[in-house]
């Protein structure tokens, strides 16, 4: 089974999954960026959505956005357009995969408790993420992963004999 999921067939559908979400994702990040992208009036509105008789965010969530990201609104204007663009950028090219879907999966689900449930794109992107981090080395066999990664491990293992000797 795991040679049919790490296969080359397979790593082709996990590569166009992969690009797709990539996309996705830099086209967000670059709206954003493109736009002069701010998060304050997104933030209220989410922290508004905590109260009443059917609130859609935990109100836990609601503390945490207004007692941290609403004081560093600042900090977010950047980190969302730019992340969401580098981690496009990442699974388009293949390269930091790992990282990209990881980030791109706390994103997603930081989205998704901010309201936007589990109907939308983000849940979509974030289940094509877990997937693609769950399926092994077939998700960057077609991408500069593939090479980089052994670079790096050989790298650190010839350090590594040259600090046992």
């Amino acid at each position: 089974m795991r040679k049919l999921i790490n296969g080359k067939t397979m790593a082709l559908v996990w590569t166009v999954l992969r690009i797709w979400i990539g996309l996705k994702w830099i086209e967000a990040g670059y709206s954003k960026i493109k736009s002069g992208f701010d998060a304050g009036g997104y933030l209220q509105g989410t922290i508004a959505n905590a109260s009443g008789d059917h609130p859609t965010v935990q109100s836990w969530y609601a503390s945490f956005l207004e007692g941290f990201a609403l004081p560093n609104i600042e900090f977010f204007n950047i980190l969302i357009p730019w992340g969401e663009f580098f981690v496009g950028l990442g699974l388009i090219l293949g390269l930091a995969t790992i990282p990209a879907l990881i980030a791109g999966a706390f994103m997603n689900f930081n989205f998704m408790m901010a309201g936007i449930g589990f109907s939308g794109l983000d849940s979509k992107l974030f289940v094509g993420a877990m997937i693609l981090l769950f399926i092994g080395k077939g998700r960057y066999f077609y991408g500069l992963d593939r090479f980089v990664i052994p670079y790096i491990k050989n790298h650190f293992s010839i350090k590594r004999r040259m600090l046992q000797n």
